[in-house]
């Protein structure tokens, strides 16, 4: 319903929750009637943050997963929340999405067919505001050598999700004044189930989204895009011969 209240009157809609406020067909429709940029689903901040940091990177060094378990400690009113089963159900979703998207398992059934990835989130009320992840990746090198990574995260939802809030409502205004109506796929980079068009997969890798975000602003001003294929260097060393 405040999606709605926003899109009627003028609004641009960020979705910072893991809700399905505005994956509605009827409300993206809605959204390019009015002129109106969205984009969303789920602030990415703690743990998943950390997942589409590191994960891209055993992705590009050919690394195998076998497990990643992730464990979840807050006691804040979001804790208790989705503590209940029913409630994180959403979040489930999309804390387990991003590293299938990141790891296409089906492209690399070797490395990543046989990944087993469990999530828990836990409340734990002398935690308060500040939330604590514990993440244990089982991965594999040459030859089938197994290896570990563990990663402890301390640190505070919001002290991580105010900047998003502020950079979000600056790029959905200039979106927004820009005519780019409707779903804004660019700003991926802030959601840790992005929200994209229909029959689109969304990108998680977070050095693709940062890159796309910049290219995005770059193409708005008319500038050029960044490719880094390293031509200037290139035709330095044929200058010379």
């Amino acid at each position: 319903i405040y999606a709605y209240a926003a899109i009627k009157t003028g609004v641009p809609f960020a979705n910072g929750a893991p809700n399905l406020t505005v994956d509605i067909p009827a409300i993206v429709e809605l959204a390019k009637e009015h002129g109106i940029a969205v984009s969303g689903k789920d602030f990415k901040t703690g743990q998943t943050l950390m997942k589409t940091i590191l994960a891209p990177g055993l992705h590009a060094r050919a690394l195998g997963v076998k497990g990643w378990f992730s464990s979840n400690i807050l006691g804040n009113r979001d804790g208790y929340v989705l503590d209940h089963p029913e409630n994180f159900k959403t979040k489930e979703v999309s804390k387990l999405s991003v590293l299938d998207e990141i790891f296409r398992p089906e492209s690399n059934p070797e490395l990543y067919g046989d990944m087993y990835h469990k999530v828990r989130i836990n409340y734990y009320p002398p935690h308060g505001d500040n939330k604590e992840s514990w993440d244990n990746i089982d991965i594999f090198g040459w030859l089938g050598y197994q290896m570990q990574i563990k990663i402890n995260f301390l640190c505070r939802d919001s002290i991580l999700a105010a900047p998003l809030v502020l950079d979000l409502a600056l790029f959905t205004d200039l979106a927004q004044r820009a005519g780019m109506s409707g779903i804004q796929e660019w700003l991926s980079f802030y959601y840790k189930s992005p929200q994209t068009a229909e029959g689109l997969a969304p990108e998680h890798d977070i050095f693709k989204q940062l890159m796309k975000l910049q290219n995005t602003l770059r193409h708005m001003m008319g500038e050029d895009l960044i490719t880094h294929l390293g031509l200037d260097y290139y035709q330095e060393l044929v200058d010379t011969l």
